[in-house]
């Protein structure tokens, strides 16, 4: 039996365990970026990029952070899963949450991580543009996604 998942508002305390599961998801998902450049990134996210949005987590019965996302201006920024508890749910009710309580519409996904794109088209999101770097600069492609319209108003009334 699936266990009802309860988001939670990380706090500043919780970043070094929110890193933690940042840098293992892109280790396994991100496997066409060097690993300098993670190791780079992972100081940003500690630093400069969760102070940057709203965050929200899920955690297991011994209350260790299993998944966040972080929302800014209606745009999911950030959104991983600890890859111990794929599978499960959380990114889809993380997603979910964003969309009905944060506003979240649009994202940017990397074009290179195949299962991320899988996910988004099946949430109902659409490609609406491309750029060939990241935010960075670097030559990662991002592809921008928005929620497709009639799944803009589900939920809502």
């Amino acid at each position: 039996m699936r266990q009802h998942v309860i988001i939670h508002t990380p706090k500043n305390s919780d970043y070094v365990e929110l890193t933690r599961v940042w840098e293992a998801s892109v280790r396994a998902t991100h496997d066409f970026l060097p690993d300098s450049y993670i190791e780079l990134l992972k100081n940003l996210v500690l630093t400069r990029y969760l102070d940057a949005v709203m965050l929200i987590c899920t955690r297991d019965h011994r209350l260790q952070i299993t998944g966040f996302a972080g929302v800014a201006a209606g745009k999911i920024e950030m959104l991983f899963i600890d890859p111990a508890h794929r599978g499960q749910g959380l990114g889809r009710q993380l997603l979910r949450y964003a969309v009905e309580h944060l506003n979240a519409c649009q994202l940017d996904v990397n074009e290179q991580n195949p299962q991320a794109l899988g996910f988004y088209f099946k949430q109902g999101f659409e490609v609406i543009g491309r750029t060939e770097h990241d935010g960075m600069g670097q030559p990662y492609p991002l592809l921008h996604m928005r929620l497709k319209q009639p799944h803009l108003q589900a939920g809502r009334g």
